[in-house]
């Protein structure tokens, strides 16, 4: 008798979706991704509050507006660095 996750995975297969690989990454990647992403939470948490701040001393409409694109801006930078070292991580076996 077969269990739930071999019939999953036969399912998968009649469906062309490739089976996941079993142990792709490491305990040790996966605690080094855990805190990447860590980092990035913690300097997201960090900008949104040093945002806050400097949209409260805006005055005009512009600087607000700029301000509001400089955090974008560097929100997505940080994000993208998370992810790159994230998939770099990905990429090792050990």
């Amino acid at each position: 008798m077969k269990s739930a996750y071999e019939l999953a995975l036969e399912q998968m297969e009649k469906q062309g979706i490739e089976r996941p690989r079993e142990g792709a990454v490491s305990d040790q990647v996966r605690a080094q991704m855990a805190e990447v992403r860590r980092r990035a939470e913690a300097k997201v948490a960090e900008l949104e509050i040093m945002h806050r701040q400097r949209l409260s001393k805006a005055a005009s409409s512009v600087e607000r507006e700029q301000e509001l694109d400089d955090f974008k801006r560097q929100r997505q930078r940080i994000d993208n660095d998370r992810d790159e070292k994230v998939a770099q991580l990905r990429g090792q076996r050990d």
